[in-house]
C-alpha cells in the first residue's frame, strides 16, 4: 500500500508552533521522512515543532534528477512530509515535481493547514479577491520584465483581475522601480512585506500616489499585487 504525501507549511518567519494550527503540528510530529528545499533551514523546523531531527530522514529536492530516488518511501508505503522554505510547499517551489509524480502513482497528497504570503497578501490589500492569478516571477531582463508588466497591467484591466507576483528580495527595489516607470497612473499596486512578522508592512496606493513617495524595501520579503482600474 502506498504512502501519504504531507504538503507542510512553514512559517514566514518566527517559530512553527506560531505559524500552523494543533491538527498540523501534531501530524508534523508523527513524521519520520521529509522531503525538503534545504536540509538545514528542515532541521530547524522539524526541531522546532518539536521532532528530533537525528531520527528523520530527510532528503533534499532541487530537480527531476533524484526524484525517483525520493519517490521510494512513499511507494513502500511511508508516509513523506514536504517543505519548502517558507510558506506553502509546491507554490514557486521545486516541490510541486514531487507533487506531480505522487499523483502520476496513484498516491494520495495532502495540504496541512499554515501560511501562505499569497492568500494573506491579497486578503490585505483591498484588490480585486473574486478574480487573481499568480505571476509567479517577472523576469529579470529589464525590457523583458517591462513588457511583462505592461501584458499584466492589460489583463487587469480587461479582466478586472489582480495580478499577484513575486521577487528574490534584493532585487525588489528594481521591480518597484521598474512597476512606477511602467504602469499608469490609476493602476492600484500593493507592496506587502515581511507578511506574519512583528515588522509587517502592508500599503496599497495607486502607481500616482507611489511616486510622490516611493519607499526602500531591501531583501525583505515581499509580494506585489497589481490592478489596473478605469475609474
Amino acid at each position: 500500500m502506498a504512502g501519504i504525501l504531507y504538503a507542510i507549511p512553514t512559517p514566514l518567519g518566527g517559530k512553527a508552533a506560531d505559524a500552523l494550527p494543533a491538527p498540523a503540528l501534531k501530524t508534523v510530529m508523527s513524521l519520520r521522512h521529509f522531503v525538503v528545499e534545504n536540509a538545514k533551514s528542515a532541521r530547524a523546523f522539524l526541531k522546532d515543532a518539536g521532532n528530533d531531527p537525528k531520527a528523520m530522514h530527510i532528503e533534499e529536492l532541487t530537480d527531476e534528477s533524484n526524484l525517483q530516488d525520493l519517490m521510494k518511501p512513499l511507494l513502500e508505503g511511508h508516509a513523506v512530509g514536504l517543505l519548502s522554505e517558507a510558506g506553502c510547499p509546491a507554490i514557486a517551489d521545486p516541490g510541486a515535481l514531487l507533487v506531480e509524480a505522487a499523483h502520476q502513482e496513484g498516491i494520495r497528497v495532502v495540504p496541512l493547514v499554515g501560511p501562505s504570503s499569497i492568500v494573506l497578501a491579497l486578503m490585505a490589500s483591498g484588490l480585486e479577491g473574486q478574480r487573481f492569478a499568480f505571476c509567479g516571477y517577472l523576469p529579470r531582463e529589464a525590457e523583458e520584465r517591462r513588457k511583462k508588466i505592461r501584458e499584466i497591467e492589460a489583463r487587469s484591466r480587461r479582466e478586472r483581475e489582480t495580478q499577484i507576483f513575486i521577487e528574490t528580495p534584493y532585487r525588489n527595489d528594481v521591480l518597484l522601480g521598474a512597476l512606477l516607470e511602467s504602469c499608469a497612473e490609476r493602476t492600484h499596486l500593493c507592496v506587502a512585506t515581511d507578511l506574519s512578522l512583528g515588522s509587517e508592512e502592508i500599503k496599497t496606493q495607486s502607481i500616482a500616489q507611489w511616486r510622490r513617495a516611493r519607499p526602500a524595501i531591501g531583501k525583505r520579503p515581499t509580494v506585489f499585487l497589481l490592478l489596473s482600474v478605469n475609474r
